[in-house]
């Protein structure tokens, strides 16, 4: 396979199939899903796309199929936050991990401001991609919409907030975690426990905080709003927090904080305000995250499950794009004690 001026041209499907003593149209057979093809066959020709070195041609591919082959990985917050929260990075890897294991390459696309919705929704909808992974969706954000009614295949990581009768979604059991770190925060003898919730217009924030307020009932302590401050998910998000928990309640003697990023910012507040963690404030967080080892005291939190949740998004995913009903999967979170609480 080799040119006139000695440069190596790239193997085609005719190579493959004289090297698999096949016919192409048992070769296009195999590299369609090898449908109708003798396992003698297909690994004959397998061992031959090894050998020849032959790579498909998806945008030939995509002309016969309809299908783009790719999926995208559309995160619905600012760049600024992509690189900020390590939960991001770590949910992309594995996503495209488990892609990869399936030869399918996946597109990061962030759509953090009107300008970048509309350019990726139009290049979605253009079919360039054949389904979509759909990262930190927002309550009223009219993505979920734009995308059913365009009839592209999705699966929200997280709950979609009021979209749930129409899209299949993976997530951590929020509010069973949110309600075991209030027990343990109780058992160890915290009576005043305060909460830093998420965005309120995301699952995260809204399923934490109902877990956060279930648990003070079941433990028999009052619900105060003095003990709630929003935050946003970013450190300094929950360093704000913090000071307004301070100011309101000076007494609060815990803190469940729904993410690691956020508990940085509160423990940055309290050893500023000279609170001892945990002699005089707990401090629970929330995603095993790389921030939760490097906290200092290190952080108990509440770990997600983030390799399961990107294997089952893809799972559930590729079963959409097959024409599969969508799916709800909801995995638990577990309780990891460290010093802080």
């Amino acid at each position: 396979m080799s040119t006139a001026a000695g440069r190596r041209r790239p193997a085609t499907i005719h190579d493959v199939a004289r090297e698999a003593g096949v016919s192409r149209g048992t070769v296009s057979r195999v590299l369609n899903g090898g449908h109708y093809v003798s396992p003698a066959a297909k690994a004959a020709v397998d061992a031959a796309i090894r050998r020849t070195g032959y790579v498909v041609n998806r945008h030939a591919r995509s002309l016969i199929t309809g299908k783009s082959d790719s999926v995208a990985f559309l995160l619905t917050e600012p760049q600024e936050r992509f690189f900020e929260d390590p939960n991001f990075n770590v949910l992309l890897r594995g996503c495209t991990q488990a892609l990869a294991a399936q030869d399918i390459p996946l597109l990061l696309m962030i759509a953090g401001t009107e300008d970048e919705r509309r350019r990726n929704l139009r290049y979605i909808e253009a079919g360039h991609v054949d389904g979509v992974l759909l990262v930190s969706s927002h309550s009223g954000d009219p993505v979920v919409d734009r995308l059913h009614a365009a009839g592209v295949p999705v699966v929200a990581c997280g709950k979609p907030l009021g979209q749930t009768a129409r899209i299949g979604y993976v997530a951590a059991d929020d509010r069973g975690g949110a309600q075991d770190m209030v027990r343990h925060l109780h058992a160890t003898g915290r009576r005043r426990i305060a909460t830093v919730t998420g965005p309120l217009d995301t699952p995260g924030g809204v399923e934490r905080l109902a877990g956060y307020r279930e648990t003070l009932a079941e433990c028999g302590l009052p619900y105060d709003e003095d003990l709630v401050a929003t935050g946003d998910y970013s450190r300094r998000g929950g360093e704000a927090a913090a000071r307004l928990l301070l100011d309101r309640a000076p007494d609060l003697d815990a803190v469940f904080v729904a993410s690691d990023l956020m508990a940085l910012g509160v423990l940055d507040t309290l050893d500023r305000a000279g609170r001892r963690v945990p002699e005089d404030i707990a401090v629970g967080g929330f995603d095993d995250s790389p921030a939760a080892l490097a906290s200092r005291p290190s952080l108990t939190t509440l770990r997600q499950p983030w390799d399961r949740i990107s294997a089952e998004m893809v799972r559930t995913l590729l079963a959409r794009i097959a024409g599969e009903d969508p799916v709800t999967v909801i995995l638990p979170t577990e309780l990891v004690r460290r010093d802080s609480a």
